[in-house]
């Protein structure tokens, strides 16, 4: 590779030297990588910074995109200078006296004072359509006077499952059975404060409790408890995890009271 060559030119009628040049292999090979890297320099300078770079492919659409932008500027410049134009054309007006009567015209007193009259009088299907309507609003209201609040409240729902068992106060089974698959998580159904976490020595599951307000969720036969007592916990968060060997257990209270979980929570 370093070893020197000759490149001689001889002119053909009298074989005299006229150009010669020593050469090695090293030497050729970063004459041409350097040219190269020059060729590859200028085509970059050409496409970035000339008009060549349209006829490559991907950039006609940058150029049209930037057309329909500009096109959208012009349409918007050219509205707001003739909004500018209408406004100056009226203060040209105003300050010139030569103010242009409006085209609406004038209704008279006495056919105003008619429309008044025809708007106040009410027929017998308007009384009866109103009277019905006031009656509805009583009605309705004295039933969410008589409501408690559960009954009007939706919680979160606290698993993704099938319910097995219902649960009936008369019967004295107060829980919701849920089954559920392995590694589903138990989710908090409404805002509040974990007050009891227990662990079941005969099933080795855990009860758990959340309390908000006058509200209170019992979870039995929870798998593993991911949250301490005291903990603060908001609607859909995760409290535990269930491993598919035991059913879920839900059981609500407001104020001691027995709520049926399936009549506040859409399973």
């Amino acid at each position: 590779m370093r070893r020197q060559y000759r490149l001689a030119v001889l002119d053909d009628r009298t074989l005299r030297e006229v150009f010669h040049m020593r050469l090695s292999g090293m030497g050729t090979i970063s004459v041409l990588v350097a040219m190269f890297l020059v060729l590859i320099i200028v085509l970059s300078v050409l496409i970035v910074y000339t008009p060549i770079r349209n006829i490559l492919p991907g950039y006609s659409e940058s150029i049209r995109q930037q057309l329909l932008v500009e096109s959208a500027r012009i349409d918007s410049l050219q509205t707001n200078l003739a909004i500018q134009r209408q406004y100056l054309d009226v203060i040209k007006h105003v300050t010139a006296g030569d103010i242009t009567t409006d085209s609406v015209g004038r209704l008279d007193s006495i056919e105003m004072v008619q429309r008044a009259q025809l708007l106040e009088q009410r027929n017998e299907l308007t009384d009866a359509f109103l009277a019905q309507y006031e009656q509805s609003e009583r009605d309705r209201m004295l039933l969410y006077d008589n409501v408690t609040n559960r009954s009007l409240r939706q919680f979160h729902r606290p698993v993704r499952g099938v319910v097995m068992q219902s649960a009936n106060a008369d019967e004295r089974q107060f829980s919701t059975v849920i089954r559920v698959a392995k590694n589903e998580n138990v989710l908090s159904i409404m805002q509040g404060t974990i007050v009891f976490v227990e662990h079941e020595m005969e099933d080795n599951t855990f009860t758990m409790m959340v309390q908000h307000g006058s509200f209170l969720c019992v979870y039995r036969q929870v798998s593993t408890a991911l949250k301490r007592p005291g903990t603060f916990v908001e609607a859909g968060e995760s409290i535990g995890l269930m491993d598919g060997q035991s059913d879920l257990m839900i059981e609500i209270r407001d104020d001691g009271q027995f709520v049926d979980p399936e009549e506040v929570i859409v399973f």
